[in-house]
């Protein structure tokens, strides 16, 4: 997974259209999730379509997630999110302002709200199971 800073480097350089192609691009790139794992308990909640994240064991303290959406901007949005935490520490993940690594996105200006919604959902789902993960070590 390409990293928060490298897609905002692209990102800065694209506009309207191509802002679009570069998030279905990234849901392309996100590792596959089993359908077996497309289960209400992962589904996130708020979104207007179908989002769902799955928390796995990543190596030591890293957290590790797979997700998926049944819409194609949605699942870029989602990889964007994956792409601030992904393989980090569960104890920085928790700590961390996700929607602030977000904001040079500028995704409620970029995007419908019907896109964004569920994006408080999903970071609040991803820092719940960190803060978990760094209580517990």
């Amino acid at each position: 997974m390409r990293s928060l800073d490298d897609i905002l480097e692209e990102y800065e350089f694209l506009d309207g259209d191509e802002r679009y192609r570069l998030l279905i691009e990234l849901g392309r790139e996100l590792e596959d999730m089993p359908d077996a794992l497309k289960t209400d308990a992962t589904l996130v909640r708020g979104c207007s379509a179908s989002v769902w994240v799955y928390p796995t064991q990543g190596e030591g303290e890293k957290l590790h997630f797979l997700a998926d959406s049944n819409a194609a901007i949605t699942k870029g949005i989602v990889a964007l999110v994956l792409a601030a935490v992904q393989d980090r520490p569960a104890a920085e993940v928790a700590a961390m302002d996700v929607a602030e690594a977000l904001g040079p996105f500028d995704l409620k200006k970029q995007l419908s709200s019907n896109r964004t919604q569920g994006v408080p959902n999903m970071i609040a789902l991803v820092r719940e199971h960190a803060a978990r993960l760094a209580a517990a070590a």
